[in-house]
């Protein structure tokens, strides 16, 4: 064990393994980070942008049993100083495709299990070949102890560019009182909401994420970027009409890093905040942490409950 794995990671977006009232259907979300400088070596400033989708579809198969499918789209942009050598990857453009698909099986005593399975691309998109494709599940355990509250735990694996990548889970869905609300995925998202009119909702979000994309280019010899960020915010949804909804964030990245590593340095195990064998050498440099807005918009619509 030799460094702090310092973020956390997701495969959370749109599906939360969570029973809610009601679901975010579909989510665009525009990301813009202020540019910032680096750490070290480089004397110009690093800027990142980028934008997601999440869409999600459920079916009842039977009385009790019900098929999930949940796609997501990431995209990672980061201008970087002029002077970045040929080896390293500069701008970066990163695209991520993640499909999650499986079962949701309620019992009595308003108890459920989730399995899914979970392959994706991760990569520049230059040249898509296998080195692109990774594999992962995620399998979750929840139980309501009343109206109000809905407990749970789980794990998610997934097969990064930089080795195998353990994480429990925790979920979460506390209805404190008829304005406050706390869900989550633990230690992926949380958000802590207060319903301050009937179309008006703030409160605070934590993000966290650390995912590896392959780099297909050949100017960069099958080198991989893992990319870091612990990323909470304050946020602000409004309802504009029926089921559409505008949601405005503001934050400050933790940990945030686009790190770039030679495609044969692994690690033996990396879970969160911990990895074990790792002896890998960084060839990027560093940009600072700084502060993000996100602007999302959103179709929530009311969900039925097994």
């Amino acid at each position: 064990m030799k460094r702090l794995f310092v973020s956390l990671t997701v495969f959370s977006i749109g599906l939360t393994l969570v029973a809610q009232e009601t679901v975010d259907l579909v989510t665009l979300t525009g990301r813009y980070g202020l540019p910032q400088s680096y750490k070290d070596t480089y004397t110009g400033e690093a800027q990142e942008s980028g934008f997601s989708f999440a869409a999600q579809y459920g079916k009842n198969i039977a009385k009790n049993s019900m098929i999930a499918i949940n796609l997501n789209h990431f995209y990672f942009n980061v201008q970087g100083d002029p002077a970045i050598p040929d080896n390293i990857a500069n701008p970066l453009i990163l695209n991520g495709t993640i499909l999650r698909a499986g079962l949701i099986q309620s019992f009595s005593n308003g108890r459920k299990l989730q399995l899914l399975l979970a392959p994706r691309l991760m990569s520049d998109y230059e040249n898509l070949d296998g080195n692109s494709f990774q594999m992962g599940a995620i399998a979750s355990y929840q139980r309501k102890f009343h109206d109000d509250l809905t407990l749970g735990f789980g794990a998610m694996y997934n097969q990064e560019r930089f080795g195998p990548y353990f994480v429990p889970l925790f979920v979460i869905n506390w209805q404190v009182s008829s304005k406050f609300n706390i869900n989550g995925l633990i230690p992926i998202t949380v958000r802590i909401e207060y319903k301050a009119k009937e179309n008006l909702t703030i409160g605070l979000s934590h993000f966290g994420m650390s995912t590896s994309f392959y780099l297909s280019d050949e100017a960069y010899a099958g080198d991989y970027i893992e990319r870091l960020s612990i990323d909470p915010t304050l946020f602000v949804r409004q309802k504009l009409f029926g089921p559409l909804y505008l949601e405005a964030m503001v934050g400050h990245t933790i940990a945030r890093g686009y790190n770039q590593y030679a495609g044969d340095q692994k690690v033996d195990l990396a879970i969160p905040l911990v990895t074990f064998g790792d002896n890998r050498t960084v060839k990027s440099v560093k940009f600072n942490d700084g502060l993000i807005l996100q602007l999302k918009l959103v179709i929530n619509v009311l969900r039925s409950q097994n």
